[in-house]
């Protein structure tokens, strides 16, 4: 069988710089865990997760990670987000391209698990990234929030930071309740040192930030060219900032975003229409304005054109740019059944700007269709629902800083 790389899968590519700044609200507290009283004769997570037939293929991912020591010490408080094995086999078949296939016999996964070709780097980041740091419980959750951070026990950034945490996002819908996208699959099973939270899935650890995505899609190349437009004429250090720079923003660790892409097809259109109306209205006769017009969009370098700079100022596309981004990591399940307004980044700094109108329809537990509308558009932009892993997935894309969603309308705050 040829095997992925899957050390490489699990890489994370973080930028140079480093930040601190959070669009979103602070990431849950949570209590010195050196100082909590050993109080039960309850098992601990690992033992409790060792002792249960459905949960033997993710104990074989805790042995090899070397972590279980960690799990059943009854001086932490923790809770922890544990997959089925039916949801394992999924994992495992993705992870391997299919070779090791979701329908194979326990036998067969548990020999890939042990093997190298499973490295213990993985098991070590899967089982870190699915334990927080608090016994949180999710029946307690606000369901007027759109969720809520928890720091988990992965450090993504060791050599910058020994205090640097990924977060999980925990959220709450009447009577189900989620963990990043992914749904909360039984009930929670109280151990001696905290719960253990059955899920649907294996909630995988983001490998990489949200301008790597843009900066590497053969689809977002209109989208990655505007953020170099936006950032024109900037220093190399205020490049490397988050709050002077749309390249910082979705290239650091430390924002919490959601971002929606208009396609490259969108961005053309869209641009053609905008290019069409402004040469009209300078007198070019309409047959030729579209024709021009047409040829101008038809690459990304429509950005740096010199007869658009008037235009496309750096001002106006970082604008645009910020319209898409919300200051909040959502992912679809988060969003209401009813059109709802949410903040860009743009409203956040001046709450008289216009927002977003963001809608989910659900078909069981998943989100079938999710809606975004700007002020200007006419109709509802939708997002290309497809929450395959990142790179082949166009929603729910979770990376180190944030989500992202392709659309299929470029979202529109005012006229250009």
């Amino acid at each position: 069988m040829r095997l992925l790389n899957i050390k490489c899968f699990f890489i994370l590519a973080f930028a140079t710089s480093f930040s601190l700044l959070s669009c979103n609200k602070d990431v849950e507290q949570y209590p010195d865990i050196d100082n909590i009283a050993d109080t039960s004769s309850q098992a601990a997570i690992a033992a409790t997760i060792a002792s249960n037939a459905n949960f033997s293929l993710y104990n074989e991912v805790i042995k090899k990670s070397e972590y279980a020591d960690t799990l059943n010490n009854k001086n932490f408080e923790l809770a922890m987000f544990v997959p089925g094995n039916a949801a394992v086999k999924t994992a495992v078949s993705i992870l391997t391209a299919g070779a090791v296939p979701a329908n194979a016999p326990d036998a067969t996964v548990i020999g890939f698990i042990q093997s190298n070709n499973f490295p213990k780097e993985l098991a070590n980041s899967l089982v870190k990234y699915n334990t927080i740091y608090i016994d949180a419980d999710l029946n307690s959750l606000p369901q007027t929030s759109i969720n809520r951070a928890f720091p988990n026990m992965l450090n993504p950034a060791p050599n910058v930071s020994p205090f640097a945490r990924l977060s999980l996002f925990l959220s709450k819908s009447p009577g189900l309740g989620y963990v990043n996208n992914v749904p909360v699959s039984g009930a929670k099973i109280t151990t001696g040192n905290g719960s253990i939270y059955p899920v649907g899935a294996v909630v995988m650890p983001p490998r990489r930030l949200l301008i790597d995505r843009i900066n590497t899609d053969p689809e977002l190349t209109y989208f990655k060219a505007a953020i170099v437009r936006a950032d024109s004429g900037l220093t190399q250090t205020q490049l490397m900032s988050p709050t002077q720079s749309a390249t910082g923003l979705l290239g650091s660790f430390g924002p919490n975003l959601t971002v929606f892409v208009p396609t490259d097809a969108v961005m053309r259109a869209t641009l053609t229409g905008l290019i069409t109306l402004k040469l009209m209205a300078a007198g070019v006769p309409p047959m030729q304005a579209q024709a021009d017009a047409a040829a101008l969009a038809s690459t990304p370098a429509v950005f740096s054109n010199p007869a658009l700079r008037a235009t496309l100022t750096p001002l106006n596309v970082k604008g645009l740019i910020y319209y898409h981004i919300l200051g909040t990591t959502g992912f679809s399940n988060n969003f209401p059944t009813t059109e709802t307004d949410f903040p860009t980044l743009i409203s956040l700094q001046n709450p008289s700007a216009p927002q977003l109108k963001i809608k989910a329809s659900f078909t069981g537990p998943m989100v079938s269709a999710l809606t975004v509308k700007g002020f200007i558009n006419t109709a509802a932009a939708n997002v290309i629902v497809n929450p395959l892993p990142d790179p082949a997935g166009s929603s729910d894309q979770l990376y180190a800083n944030g989500t992202l969603f392709k659309i299929d309308q470029v979202l529109l705050p005012q006229n250009f």
